[in-house]
Formats: C-alpha cells, structure tokens, sequence
C-alpha cells in the first residue's frame, strides 16, 4: 500500500497548466485504458539498482532536496557542466542552496533531454510539486521539498512503500558483509531488499596495484589464502555461497564486452601465482583471464540457479582530470564502439553446451547494436523457462522516450516481447522510481498507438494482460518472487 503524500495547493497548478498533466505520454483512447486499467497500479520490481543498503536499514531521512536529489547523480551534472556551471556548484565546496539554484537555473534549457521530464516527475511524484523548477520557483521550492523530508513519510523505507516498491535489487562487492541487508530482514521490512553479487573488480587484473589490493580483500571476507588461480576461484565461491546464503540470487557484470577467450591453461596458472607473488610485473592474458573467471562463476551461478546479468557497451572513465578529482562514476562515461557478437555469442555457447547456461539478462549500451543483441538471445532459449535469455531494458544513456521505444521495437521484430521481463531504474536515488510510470507509459502508448492503427487486435483484455506481464507478471515469475 503507498504512503499518502499529498501537499497543500500554494506550490501546484492548474492540471492543464503543466506538462505533466494525466494523460502524458499516453497519445490516445487505448493508450489510456491500457495505462490506468492494467499498468499503473502494478508493484514495482527494481531487480537491479545502486540503492544504498545502508540508507535503507536505517530508515534514513535526507536533509535536504539536493542531497536526495543531486548528491550522486551524474545524469544532472554532466547537464550542468555542458550549460557552463562550475564545478564548485556540482561535486564541489557550494553549498547544498547553491547546488540547487544552480541546478534550477539549468533545468529550463535542458528541453528535449530525459531530465527535463524526469526532474519534474520527481518533483510531482513524491513531493507534489506540478509547477515548473526554474530560478524563479526555486526558492519556494527548496523550502517546501525541505519540509517534507524532515517528515517520516519521506525516509527511505516509507518512499519505497510510497512507490509501491515490491523488491529492491541493490548492487554489491562479493566483499560485501552485508550486514545491512542483514539488519533489514531482521526488521522484516515489507519491501524486498536483496543483495546482487558484482565481482567486476575481480577481473581487472591489467591495474597491479588495485588487484593485489583487492585480492587482499577477498582473502578476509572469504577465509582463503589466495595464492595460486584455484585459491581465487575458491575464495569467490565461499563469497558465493555466502551471498546465497543471505538472499542473493542475481549476480550482475558491467564489462565493455565479453572476454574472448575463457580457457585458463597450466602455463597461465604458474604465470599467475608468479603474479601475485609479484615475480611478474605484469599478466601476458588479462582477457583470458577475465573469460576463465567468469566462466567459472557463471557455472557457480547456473548450480545455485541464479540470475546473470550483463551490461555490456559503456566506455567508462574518459576524462581523467575528474576521474583523478572526483572517481568514477562522476559522469564521465560514454557509450563504446566495441565489436560484440563473436565474443557473445561464443561465450554463451561455450556454457549453452556445458548444459551450465543460467537465465541470462543482456543490456546494450550502444544503439547500433540493438538488433544484434534481441538476435543473440533468441540463440540460447531452450525451452525450460519463459524467456530464460533477456535482452535487457533500455539502459543508460537509452533509458528515455526515443530508446525505450527502440528497443522494444527491436525486441518484438526480433524476439518476443511479450515475455520482457521490464524496467529497472539502475539508480543511485530514491527518487527514480518515476522512471517505472515513464516506461509504462512509453509502453502503453506503442501498444495503444498500434491498437488504434489496426496493427495489434482491438481487444484490450488480450493486449492489457501482455502490459502487465511486461510491467510485473513476467519479472516475478522470472526471479520466483
């Protein structure tokens, strides 16, 4: 059940004063009726996410809108600094005010950009807010946004029941104790909080120092003294174990591609133990590598009957004066150009003949390559579940009107859309969950537009179920929640 949120008139408008008035995005009649009478008040699964654990066991409430609404999101301030905002009002000393009044400032010109109906979104969808953010609004905006968060309807848990959030897929290290997902089962909150396991840094095996370090690391949470290739794989799969342990049943990779070769020789096995002895400056096959441990992981994954996920495309940390000043994550990625299908395709046929192919969800990054991906997934189904190989939702910088419609269109001319298992917010805020309403209603106007041109039948119980299924059905049969 949603959490009343509800605010007095003085920051509202007149419903045809907005843009965001009840039927947006929904273009006609069936639209309509497949929005309201079988998408809008389904649960939400949000099976991959980068919500903090942390903030959700202790039913945190934020200071102010910029800390919920700016800390955090590189979407906005890749926005800002292209609009000529210093970086002292995006990462930098400003204050939370002044980040604000910069942001509002900015987000008048951000029009055709998914921010521009997101941010409002946001702003409507929990706080009630349906006038424009501009420099004008922004003070009286601040203020009232400000009020409401220090209220317990606006913590972490009571926006997450407000958005009729069923399950939360966060994104975690295998070093992960998860002792926040730990503390929230204990609370028996009614939300699903899971851990999904993320071994990226496992395989980055080219930055010496950063992988002796991190193998450090595993050798504590796992109990295993990492000394040769079958410590390591020994030590993850204790990781592995534990994680399942504690609810985990999706493990997730972002990778620029799939590695080309997987086949770990004994050759490789003593260059590698000289490795970490640190006999060897560097490793002659950090791709061989990469292929031999996610191999076996996978195999790890298909025993315990796991989710994989693969988001692949994404060309990240391209300016290093602000990876150096801030991270990553500091928006500062791209999509990539990379060559997919071979190595896709033999990776997954490699575990596809093993008998040891798990479900599998795959993510594009790059538009280019969308018919590619909805083909390769139809290579691997094998009949023993619906859907069992995903093309995954629009992802990233494709996660807007233009790119939702792209590849749904690429899944149903290719695939079978009707067994989409939906939309993920793949965020870091407790505000993107208005991303789920944008996606359905993306999703009922194709199929409501196609309704209406004669392309799809007439029956809106028959096409309404299909809409739910994608919106929810689908996904909770494909994770057995």
């Amino acid at each position: 059940m949603s959490v009343n949120l509800n605010i007095p008139g003085s920051l509202q408008t007149a419903k045809h004063q907005t843009l965001l008035t009840e039927d947006f995005l929904l273009n006609n009649d069936q639209a309509k009726k497949l929005y309201f009478n079988y998408a809008a008040d389904l649960p939400v699964i949000d099976y991959h996410n980068h919500l903090p654990a942390n903030e959700i066991a202790a039913n945190k409430k934020f200071e102010n809108l910029t800390e919920i609404w700016l800390k955090g999101d590189h979407y906005k301030w890749r926005a800002m600094r292209t609009l000529g905002i210093n970086e002292n009002y995006i990462t930098g000393p400003a204050s939370a005010e002044e980040k604000m009044m910069a942001w509002a400032g900015c987000l008048p010109q951000t029009v055709r950009n998914p921010l521009f109906h997101w941010s409002q979104m946001e702003l409507k969808n929990p706080f009630g807010i349906e006038v424009y953010l501009n420099k004008t609004t922004a003070p009286a905006i601040y203020k009232h946004c400000n009020e409401l968060l220090q209220k317990d309807s606006f913590s972490t848990r009571r926006l997450l029941k407000h958005f009729n959030v069923e399950m939360v897929g966060t994104t975690d290290d295998p070093c992960d104790d998860l002792v926040y997902h730990k503390k929230i089962n204990e609370d028996d909150f009614e939300v699903k909080i899971l851990p999904s396991f993320r071994p990226d840094k496992v395989f980055n095996i080219s930055d010496k120092i950063s992988f002796i370090q991190y193998l450090e690391k595993l050798e504590t949470a796992s109990g295993v003294q990492i000394k040769s290739y079958n410590n390591l794989i020994e030590a993850i799969e204790k990781r592995i174990d534990y994680f399942h342990d504690n609810g985990c049943r999706i493990a997730d990779h972002g990778l620029t591609k799939m590695p080309s070769g997987f086949t770990f020789t004994v050759a490789l096995e003593k260059e590698f133990a000289e490795f970490i002895e640190n006999k060897n400056a560097t490793f002659s096959q950090p791709e061989i590598f990469a292929g031999a441990v996610l191999k076996s992981l996978c195999t790890s994954y298909y025993q315990k009957g796991w989710v994989q996920q693969f988001h692949l495309g994404a060309l990240r940390n391209n300016n290093t004066r602000l990876l150096n000043m801030l991270g990553a994550d500091a928006g500062v990625d791209s999509i990539g150009d990379f060559s997919q299908a071979t190595a896709l395709a033999n990776f997954l046929n490699e575990l596809d003949k093993l008998n040891e192919l798990t479900k599998t969800i795959v993510y594009n990054l790059n538009p280019a390559d969308s018919e590619l991906f909805a083909t390769m997934c139809g290579n691997f189904n094998d009949g023993s579940s619906r859907g069992k190989i995903q093309y995954g939702s629009a992802w990233w910088f494709l996660d807007q009107k233009d790119g939702i419609e792209k590849q749904l269109n690429a899944l149903s001319n290719m695939g079978i859309v009707s067994t989409f298992i939906g939309m993920i917010t793949d965020s870091r805020s407790f505000l993107s969950y208005s991303r789920h309403e944008y996606f359905r209603r993306v999703l009922c106007n194709l199929f409501g537009t196609e309704m209406e041109n004669g392309l799809l039948p007439n029956d809106e119980k028959w096409i309404g179920e299909i809409i739910q299924g994608i919106c929810y059905n689908n996904a909770k049969e494909y994770f057995n929640l």
